[in-house]
């Protein structure tokens, strides 16, 4: 990547690469990277789409493998010079067992670190998650925060755990020597909470809806408000970090930056019916249907549920203690530090972005019918 002859031929790593966010940074590299010799996408699921790919300028190259195979790691990343470390296992609802998240997550991580070190691969850019900060359970409001705010992050659900873990091996990892001699160079984003095109959870709310006659059910304060940011923008941000990592390594390396947007603070529920309400839905009520303390006793009476069920069959409800900690909790960013750093500006604007998910899941009406 140093020589000129190098920057014409750069050979990139996707890990996690079919998933919601890996497709679309994916997608974006081949729009925007015009150094771009050779695109890997790795992942446990391939995804069909990825044949349409193989028709452009850029070689596609689909591997299928697992994270948590240090030597599927090392063998696809040998000769790459950048690697976008995407994949893991995003799980709040108690879907997968602590033991795995952290096997995905933090092995599947400390495995992608080895691998440039053995390979030679210099720069890394980790895909973390504004969770790695908050909200906390305690239901502190983390109002307008940057990079530096004081916040007590107390981690007791395995997926932030695991991220934040995770993220603190990458940034650590910064600096190590590589198979070469040169150093390696890693910095890791943390987007707020994603939305856009093949968001799995506002499709589930969009189903939900449909099924209840149209109508959603107000479960959080108006007064709540949750950071949120456009899945192109975070694929964007991704792109310009892989770009400028090694023009920029001495700012950059060992850094982390928020992941945002012009998208509106709004409570998560006022936020999704942006979308979902062109497309039909409504928002019942000015307030929550139910009282928090009957919805903490919920969230608690399903915890334990699924503590009990576990050896039978998996119990994963939408709520629980964590999720409705997280849903009531004010979390919301405001820094220029990406863009002081890197020249960092949305590539989508709000409206741009809101039209987009709206025709997605307009798309999701047709297709339902």
């Amino acid at each position: 990547m140093a020589n000129s002859a190098q920057a014409q031929k750069l050979v990139y790593l996707v890990t996690g690469g079919c998933g919601f966010l890996g497709e679309h940074v994916v997608r974006m590299l081949l729009q925007q990277e015009p150094r771009l010799h050779e695109l890997r996408i790795f992942d446990l699921h391939l995804g069909p789409w990825l044949e349409e790919l193989k028709t452009g300028p850029v070689q596609v190259t689909a591997i299928q493998g697992d994270v948590t195979q240090a030597h599927e790691v090392a063998a696809a990343m040998a000769g790459a010079h950048v690697v976008i470390h995407i994949a893991g296992l995003v799980d709040v609802f108690g879907r997968a067992s602590p033991k795995t998240i952290h096997e995905v997550n933090v092995q599947g991580t400390q495995n992608v670190i080895e691998a440039c070190v053995q390979t030679g691969t210099q720069f890394l850019v980790y895909t973390s998650s504004m969770e790695v900060v908050g909200p906390n359970i305690k239901g502190h409001p983390f109002y307008r925060g940057n990079e530096d705010t004081p916040y007590e992050a107390a981690h007791k659900h395995p997926y932030p755990r695991s991220k934040a873990l995770a993220e603190r091996l990458v940034l650590e990892a910064n600096g190590r020597k590589v198979q070469g001699g040169l150093s390696l160079v890693t910095c890791a984003l943390r987007p707020t909470g994603i939305y856009g095109e093949g968001h799995q959870i506002m499709r589930d709310f969009y189903h939900q809806g449909l099924r209840l006659g149209g109508r959603l059910f107000r479960a959080i304060p108006t007064s709540v408000e949750h950071g949120r940011v456009y899945v192109g923008n975070v694929a964007w941000m991704h792109v310009l970090v892989a770009r400028e990592l090694e023009p920029r390594a001495a700012l950059m390396g060992g850094q982390v930056y928020f992941c945002y947007d012009k998208s509106p603070y709004k409570s998560y529920e006022d936020f999704n019916m942006e979308f979902l309400g062109p497309c039909g839905l409504r928002l019942v009520g000015t307030r929550p249907l139910l009282p928090y303390w009957l919805l903490v006793l919920l969230a608690t009476l399903n915890a334990l549920l699924q503590w009990l069920l576990r050896p039978l069959l998996l119990y994963a409800p939408l709520l629980n203690p964590y999720t409705l900690a997280v849903a009531n909790t004010t979390f919301t960013v405001s820094t220029n530090k990406a863009q002081r750093h890197f020249g960092y500006e949305p590539l989508f604007s709000w409206e741009d972005s809101r039209t987009r998910t709206i025709r997605w899941v307009q798309a999701l009406e047709s297709s339902a019918r």
